[in-house]
């Protein structure tokens, strides 16, 4: 939706120009957002040869590359918690031969790593979201849409606090991005004198996981008002599905008002899946 809004370019999310550099999560990042953008009229209005532009901004233009370096190092995350499941980590263990032995297959390296990288992730996912936003309220970088996408500017804040909710949660983010599992601090006479720290990490990635929900909430919130602003242009329709979705429960442009219950309504939305199953309704998402 973001990419409508600012009206930008659908060839960058091309699949050959995506062919170029193999991975995985980067394809199938970029097949959404060329699925999502199909059928936009409102990029279409732009994609003329009175289009001077040459090239978006990163946060537009790299949205593949950021979007499928967090889902590569999803599917990562998962198979390490996959063989993890299916491990014995007991200290001893009794082998199928009888033997009873002492092992180190309980320290949770493996899993304290990963809970960390996805840390990582998420608050760089978080951050190129909240560019998008500050983007889309910028008369300066909005392409024509009012200032802070105001009803009226000068008067109306907009989104603007809404942006700062994101700048604040986006660096927390940053915070708990730092590695817990390069911490450890020597126990029990310095026999348990290296641990992993995972539950320190999964305590700050549940923390990320939650604030990154509202940093896209507001993302979509913004960009789901800019489209409206861009009326008579409509959007791609499975974006206007996911638009639609939004203003069953959020109302459309207007005056200033209270938006933290909207904020938690569209995060609800998000961390239901709703929001993907209205896109879906339209397109098939990967």
């Amino acid at each position: 939706m973001s990419v409508e809004a600012l009206l930008g370019t659908d060839r960058v999310f091309a699949a050959d120009l995506q062919r170029m550099r193999p991975h995985p999560g980067q394809a199938d990042a970029a097949a959404n957002m060329l699925a999502l953008l199909d059928g936009s009229p409102i990029v279409a209005s732009h994609r003329g040869p009175d289009c001077t532009r040459v090239q978006d901004a990163y946060s537009l233009r790299c949205a593949p590359q950021v979007a499928g370096a967090a889902r590569d190092t999803l599917a990562h995350a998962r198979a390490v918690a996959e063989r993890e499941l299916a491990a014995v980590i007991d200290n001893p263990v009794i082998t199928p031969d009888g033997r009873v032995e002492s092992n180190g297959n309980f320290h949770g390296a493996p899993v304290g790593y990963v809970l960390d990288f996805l840390a990582i992730a998420a608050a760089d996912v978080a951050s190129i979201a909240e560019r998008r936003t500050d983007r889309m309220l910028d008369v300066a970088r909005s392409h024509g849409l009012p200032a802070f996408l105001a009803d009226d500017p000068g008067v109306d804040s907009g989104h603007m606090i809404a942006q700062y909710t994101q700048a604040g949660l986006v660096s927390e983010m940053k915070r708990l991005a730092a590695p817990a599992s390069v911490d450890s601090i020597p126990s029990s006479a310095m026999q348990e004198d290296h641990v992993s720290m995972g539950w320190s990490a999964a305590r700050k990635l549940r923390r990320a996981v939650a604030a990154l929900t509202d940093v896209l909430a507001v993302e979509l919130l913004t960009a789901a008002r800019a489209l409206d602003l861009r009326s008579p242009l409509e959007p791609g329709p499975a974006t206007g599905a996911v638009r639609g979705a939004l203003r069953a429960r959020v109302p459309g442009p207007g005056p200033d008002r209270y938006l933290a219950p909207e904020i938690a309504d569209a995060s609800a939305l998000i961390a239901d899946g709703a929001v993907v199953e209205a896109a879906e309704t339209a397109v098939p998402l990967r």
